[in-house]
């Protein structure tokens, strides 16, 4: 059995598991709604990886543009509706016309490189200047907007990679008390586990790697604060795969998190090959000795309001 195969009988058995126990108005609203249960309907690019996907515009069979729209339809079918996922918070509404532009680049100068035309989504607490809101899932920073890219969404840009959307999380990256739920944010509501939707996706970028599992983006870009690491997707939980950087070697300038000093962004895929491709710097662990005292003494040197977005703005 394949992957995508557990993951439709796990969203039946889900769909089943309501309706024999619901007990309450909301459960029996929502035994009524899978009364039918949900067939995900068969995707060209399940489990591809960023390799491949370049490949297929590279020979002309696929452009930036066509990528797109498949996985933005995937999006709707699976995370908006049917099973709903809830990894996904919003929609870029200029991924298409991104896209079109990359496909006109492409065919005038070449790709910019691997990521030329990839869709990507990213955590909800990676700053963007465009038409999306960053909220960190909190309806108090609603229709939020930085003055200028996330360091991280920048490079993203660079690169030629077409940024999908932001994903749910743990609303303000899980500092929010000691009973929180993984995946749960004011703004997106409980990012729901594909392959057990009443089972914790784990880790609070679950939306990032419930997204790449369930097959929404090739890649997606979650954050980590020290003392675990992007534990959505390293968790058997969701299924994915992710590389961690040192946290001062990539700089978190413009993303909305409790400790930029001591996050970082790591990339998140479906296999291990995937991932360490679109790796930033994995150059060790966050809470090594020598990492957290690098912190500290980069921290101690600075002054001002805005040490924690300083921190080794450099990179």
């Amino acid at each position: 059995m394949n992957r995508r195969n557990f993951l439709q009988l796990a969203v039946m058995g889900a769909a089943q598991a309501v309706m024999s126990t619901s007990v309450t108005a909301a459960a029996s609203e929502r035994a009524r709604s899978a009364s039918s249960p949900f067939r995900i309907q068969p995707f060209e690019w399940e489990e591809a990886t960023v390799m491949q996907l370049a490949d297929a515009m590279n020979s002309g069979k696929e452009t930036a543009l066509s990528l797109s729209k498949k996985y933005l339809a995937r999006i709707e079918e699976i995370d908006q509706r049917g099973p709903g996922l809830k990894s996904v918070l919003e929609v870029n509404p200029e991924a298409l016309a991104i896209a079109r532009q990359l496909d006109r680049e492409r065919k005038a100068k070449g790709p910019r490189g691997p990521l030329h035309g990839i869709p990507v989504l990213i955590k909800d607490n990676i700053g963007t200047h465009d038409r999306m809101t960053t909220t960190a899932g909190s309806l108090a920073l609603l229709g939020s907007i930085p003055a200028q890219d996330s360091f991280v969404a920048r490079k993203l840009r660079e690169a030629g990679a077409v940024i999908l959307g932001k994903t749910n999380l743990s609303e303000w990256a899980n500092f929010r008390g000691n009973r929180s739920s993984s995946g749960w944010s004011a703004r997106g509501g409980q990012t729901n586990n594909p392959y057990a939707i009443d089972r914790n996706p784990s880790g609070s970028s679950s939306g990032s790697a419930v997204a790449v599992s369930a097959n929404f983006c090739a890649i997606a870009v979650g954050t980590e604060t020290i003392p675990c690491f992007f534990a959505s997707a390293s968790s058997p939980a969701t299924s994915a795969v992710s590389f961690k950087p040192s946290s001062c070697p990539l700089s978190m300038c413009w993303a909305k998190t409790v400790l930029n000093a001591f996050t970082t962004c790591a990339p998140g895929a479906t296999s291990a090959i995937a991932a360490a491709r679109n790796r930033k710097n994995p150059s060790g662990c966050t809470n090594t000795p020598q990492a957290f005292s690098a912190c500290q003494r980069t921290i101690s040197s600075m002054r001002g309001p805005d040490t924690s977005n300083r921190c080794c703005a450099t990179s």
